[in-house]
């Protein structure tokens, strides 16, 4: 794993990046219904199912992750001024909003 832009914040990074790496791996499993009894295939899952599943993983990113990024980002908060980057990360965000994506419903809309 890197090191922190600020030394002594590289083992919080490391124990983030643990985290994170954790999370991610089962986010990414596919989200399917549970195989029938008798060898029936997994059925896709309904919508409303789906977005409870993402608003479960999110949950569970702050539970088990939530606490650790704070105190990491809390302590690169100081570096990032002395290196001057917070100037460039802000125009960054202003430049290239990140958005909510989109939900379902409008995509259906358009």
């Amino acid at each position: 794993m890197a090191h922190s832009l600020k030394p002594e914040c590289t083992p919080l990074k490391h124990k983030y990046d643990a985290c994170f790496n954790a999370w991610f791996e089962g986010y990414l499993q596919p989200l399917s219904a549970p195989a029938l009894a008798g060898g029936a295939a997994a059925k896709p899952l309904t919508q409303e199912a789906r977005e409870a599943a993402q608003r479960g993983k999110r949950e569970e990113y702050e539970r088990t992750c939530g606490k650790v990024w704070e105190a990491y980002r809390g302590c690169l908060s100081g570096a990032l001024t002395e290196k001057r980057l917070d100037d460039l990360l802000q125009q960054a965000r202003e430049e290239n909003p990140m958005l909510e994506p989109e939900s379902p419903e409008s995509a259906r809309q358009r």
